[in-house]
């Protein structure tokens, strides 16, 4: 296949920012074969990139924004990931996006941007094609992410993309992601901070190419493969998106509740309120991510509360915040949860986190582990709405208590002492998502042993039956038999993440056909099980950067209200704790990780390919 007429581009753009300079390189079509797009592709170039022992805010870390392999074309290749060195866990970082940036990288012609060293001054990266340079910033530095992305493309035109941060990754807070379309988020990893380290305050793209592998062949392809969506569950999501799990979530066991202490039907009654019907009320069109046959999101009516002045086109909340600013802080009020959505947006925060890290603030008051003086005169009560508005301005601006809590949770809680640690929900310093692995305890491996923690979306068990992947068990009294299917669904979700496909695209779509999807814009003849292959090559080199670095993730804490290690007295799980023991035992053994380290075994890494990772982690 021509160049211009396949999904792969074959180059990257290298920036050097302590040197000014920019420069493309070619990457053999091996590499993607190997490793597909997206943090596949990402894992393999900072293996190798990144010194062991790096500083994740220091200039030898490398931030790279890595669209996936399908993205780009119309065979539902959407999102982006941005990867480095998480400042947050100290072992590897990756964080998903959806958005128009991806496709619009893919289709300027790059396969993904990495960013080396530090700018001396603000900078952001204009990219126009085949044509990229570093430009000053000094005069955005500061201003909020959607108000710098309306400034750019007044600057560059409508149409370009841009990819920013806000106010708080400028400060580095461990909170900060990288925004774009006005409050999609690469949130996770702390890679906001990554960026605002290197002074990059955003990274603009102009393509002239609309669309990659457009040819008949493959709108044919899209024709039918629309034809076999599950109904029921893509007319959910065009309907509500996640919006439309909240409230059940609340009192299903789902949700975490009263920073994961309380239950939905004892706590938080005023959960019934958070439907997908009462937030569309507020709401004046559908938004779609780029070309999505969902569009599962959707944007407000301007905001009729002075209290709560959202704009117009403000994007819905997602579930993950709608709980974490909702059921984790008994917050019903809809208006109040649209504000804090836009406010995290403007700031470049992600949701989860400082969603989660409010809640810890609460129940420190609480308990008296701060006072009115520790929180510059706020009263943080469950459900203070106006409490936690101010106090998320002050986090976004790292000022006075916010200053405490930018960093998250967990350093927070290691700041503040007297006990506030217990109070910190959070495994290796990420904040817990929000979904309890009482309910899914795949939940619990995952959140502990990814090389990212507290990351919900590195387990789906909704791989068709051509993956071969170990069927799953659905009592979740019983925890033996669940490493083999955990292993497989965790390795078809890297192979969904590093094509670009979203999750609920995954959900509906016949997944079956992935493999159809890239032969047919690769020119390549991959079958399920090369897919997979590469789905357990990129866990691998996940895991070893992480075993590098010393980030051991057998050695992590997670939180016992997580798991039943403190026992909740009331709801779904009243009195229920996970065999954790046996869940972790059986993970590691299926993957072949060593039961004490995680570290991959040199056996498992030289099947794969991967005899240099193996000799750099003395494996």
């Amino acid at each position: 296949m021509a160049e211009g007429e396949k999904a792969v581009n074959g180059k990257i753009l290298n920036v050097r920012l302590s040197q000014g300079v920019t420069e493309a390189e070619r990457l053999p079509d091996e590499m993607y074969r190997k490793y597909l797009g997206g943090y596949g592709l990402g894992a393999r170039l900072l293996f190798d990139r990144i010194p062991a022992g790096a500083d994740a805010l220091g200039p030898d870390n490398v931030l790279g924004l890595m669209p996936g392999l399908l993205t780009g074309t119309p065979l539902f290749g959407i999102r982006f990931q941005a990867v480095a060195k998480s400042p947050k866990n100290n072992g590897w970082g990756d964080a998903n996006c959806g958005g128009d940036f991806g496709p619009f990288l893919k289709n300027a012609g790059w396969d993904g941007v990495l960013l080396y060293g530090q700018a001396s001054k603000p900078v952001y990266i204009l990219i126009e094609d085949d044509k990229a340079e570093i430009r000053d910033a000094s005069d955005l530095w500061g201003m909020l992410a959607i108000d710098v992305e309306n400034a750019l493309k007044e600057r560059h035109g409508k149409k370009a993309s841009v990819a920013c941060i806000g106010p708080s990754g400028e400060t580095m807070s461990l909170m900060a992601g990288i925004c774009n379309e006005r409050g999609r988020l690469a949130a996770r990893s702390g890679l906001g901070a990554v960026m605002g380290s290197k002074k990059v305050k955003a990274v603009v793209v102009k393509a002239s190419r609309a669309i990659i592998c457009g040819d008949k062949d493959k709108y044919q392809m899209v024709r039918t493969s629309l034809d076999e969506f599950r109904a029921p569950m893509a007319n959910f999501f065009r309907n509500y998106g996640t919006t439309g799990i909240t409230n059940a979530s609340a009192f299903s066991g789902d949700s975490p509740v009263k920073n994961w202490g309380g239950a939905g039907a004892v706590d938080f009654p005023a959960g019934q309120q958070l439907t997908g019907d009462n937030f569309n009320a507020r709401m004046k069109k559908k938004y779609a991510c780029w070309h999505c046959p969902l569009a599962c999101g959707a944007e407000s009516l301007a905001s009729e509360s002075a209290k709560y002045p959202y704009p117009a086109s403000t994007h819905r909340p997602e579930y993950e915040t709608n709980a974490s600013f909702g059921t984790m802080t008994l917050n019903g009020d809809l208006e109040s949860l649209i504000y804090i959505n836009h406010l995290c947006n403007q700031y470049g925060l992600d949701t989860i986190a400082a969603g989660a890290t409010v809640a810890f603030a609460i129940e420190c008051f609480e308990n008296g582990i701060i006072t009115k003086e520790d929180t510059d005169g706020l009263e943080l009560r469950w459900g203070g709405t106006d409490a936690v508005i101010a106090l998320l301005e002050k986090i976004g601006r790292r000022e006075g208590i916010g200053d405490v809590l930018a960093d998250g949770a967990a350093k927070a809680a290691q700041r503040l002492g007297r006990g506030a640690e217990k109070f910190a929900m959070a495994v290796a310093g990420e904040e817990l998502p929000m979904h309890d692995p009482k309910l899914n305890p795949e939940y619990f491996t995952t959140y502990k042993l990814d090389p990212t923690p507290a990351r919900h979306t590195q387990y789906e068990g909704g791989a068709r039956a051509e993956w071969a992947v170990a069927p799953r068990t659905r009592d979740k009294n019983v925890a033996e038999g669940r490493g083999l299917h955990h292993k497989g669904a965790s390795e078809f979700m890297h192979v969904v993440n590093a094509t670009g496909m979203c999750m609920f695209i995954m959900s509906a779509a016949p997944n079956n056909r992935i493999p159809e999807w890239i032969n047919l814009t690769t020119g390549w003849d991959m079958t399920h099980e090369e897919a997979l292959k590469a789905g357990e090559r990129i866990a691998n080199l996940r895991m070893a950067f992480s075993v590098r670095e010393g980030d051991i993730v057998t050695k992590r804490q997670v939180p016992g209200r997580a798991w039943g290690g403190e026992p909740l007295e009331a709801g779904p799980h009243a009195g229920f704790k996970l065999d954790v023991d046996t869940l972790e035992k059986e993970y590691l053994a299926a993957c072949d990780w060593d039961a004490e380290t995680a570290k991959p075994s040199r056996a498992k890494l030289e099947s794969l390919g991967l005899k240099d990772v193996a000799d750099a982690i003395k494996a």
